[in-house]
């Protein structure tokens, strides 16, 4: 027989079966989940927030916030802004430093180019950023985020969508309702105890 036709044939079978094998479970495969726990109020018990992070929409965005919690860039922030039964925002370092600061404009220094695709529903996790007068691009901070906690269409093609959490969106809630200064800054400290990538 001809070497060269039987290497070829060879060749064929392997290409049809290797399209039927199952490969093997490699390390990233499927949505990764963000577990955040926090501090409401007094409470000694911490509370969970499960985000689902969509890579798929937002990559750049995601690579950032594991970046981020690779650090501990979130541990000992506060929750900087509430509107009852709408959103949470989060992300500022000035947030760490006690009641004298918390305008809402800390971050890590850069920003993050816009990837909008995603539309702001029911737990959305949804990057922070500049309105769009001074920032055209709809460029993203670095760091801050907010979640919505009830649908906001006014918002859609505005925000990148990076996540949707899955666990804990009550808790949000009631943390939503918690008096506010003339700056929507939680009279009461809300503390992200630590964000961890599962």
């Amino acid at each position: 027989m001809n070497h060269r036709f039987l290497f070829s044939a060879l060749l064929i079978v392997s290409v049809l079966f290797s399209g039927c094998a199952t490969p093997p479970p490699t390390a990233g495969t499927g949505p990764q989940t963000a577990v955040m726990l926090v501090k409401v109020r007094k409470e000694k018990k911490p509370q969970r927030i499960v985000i689902e992070l969509r890579e798929d929409a937002a990559p750049q965005t995601v690579a950032n916030f594991n970046a981020l919690v690779r650090r501990h860039y979130y541990d000992g922030m506060s929750f900087h802004r509430l509107f009852a039964h709408r959103l949470v925002q989060t992300g500022d370092p000035k947030s760490r430093h006690g009641e004298s600061d918390h305008s809402g404009t800390g971050g890590p220094g850069y920003t993050i180019p816009s990837e909008i695709r995603l539309k702001v529903d029911a737990g959305s996790v949804a990057a922070a950023r500049l309105p769009d007068g001074i920032n055209p691009t709809r460029a993203s901070n670095g760091s801050q985020f907010f979640i919505a906690i009830t649908p906001m269409p006014e918002l859609n093609g505005q925000y990148t969508v990076f996540g949707k959490v899955t666990e804990g969106l009550d808790v949000l809630d009631a943390i939503s309702e918690i008096p506010v200064d003339s700056n929507d800054f939680p009279v009461e400290k809300v503390v992200i105890q630590s964000i961890r990538i599962q």
